[in-house]
């Protein structure tokens, strides 16, 4: 009776490995993806052990619930093991209350081989009157890695609207300003910089 049992857990686990490989492949196998495909939301509300001592949710905590639901993100466009290579540009409007209900929407604006910007944009509700507003903005820059922590290519993403057309577009001058300010890529090769002053 073991060895049957043996057997059958044997060929499940053989099943689900294929299915899993399966799986992969075909992820693989995307060439393309929408900015929605790539869409993460999330909603907090803001504890007291979030605030600093005049009660505004710290930047640091944000930036942390940022960066989680950035990746989350870049994991739908890739299907892979995401790492944060860049946080390009944050802006912070006005603070968040203690009790305030904070939502995060994250979409890739646009991949480069392996690298993904994200775009997000920081909503809150006051918890007393349900008045929504923007309060940051940001973009993250994300990689797909394989299991040994390389690189790896990922999709390309096709803006559909207007509004994701233009992110699109700004992306890759974002792209050459933090390559060259990191001193990764040499401000004459940077031409669609170039192209904004000529």
């Amino acid at each position: 009776m073991f060895c049957s049992d043996f057997s059958s857990l044997c060929y499940a686990a053989v099943c689900q490995i294929g299915r899993t490989f399966a799986l992969s492949i075909l992820n693989a196998m995307v060439t393309q993806r929408s900015p929605k495909e790539t869409y993460a939301s999330s909603t907090r509300i803001v504890m007291p052990n979030d605030t600093n001592t005049l009660g505004n949710l710290m930047g640091g905590n944000l930036l942390n619930w940022m960066d989680i639901n950035a990746a989350i993100s870049a994991h739908r466009c890739s299907r892979r093991i995401c790492v944060t290579a860049a946080v390009n540009n944050v802006s912070f409007k006005k603070p968040i209350k203690l009790g305030d209900i904070v939502t995060i929407h994250a979409e890739v604006t646009r991949t480069f081989n392996s690298s993904m910007e994200v775009f997000m944009r920081v909503h809150v509700e006051n918890h007393l009157t349900g008045e929504q507003s923007l309060c940051n903005e940001a973009m993250y820059t994300f990689v797909a890695v394989d299991q040994l922590g390389a690189p790896i290519a990922v999709p390309a993403v096709l803006p559909e609207t207007e509004e994701e057309q233009e992110r699109y577009a700004g992306a890759l001058r974002r792209r050459q300003l933090r390559l060259v300010l990191a001193g990764k890529m040499k401000p004459a090769d940077a031409t669609e910089l170039k192209a904004l002053f000529d």
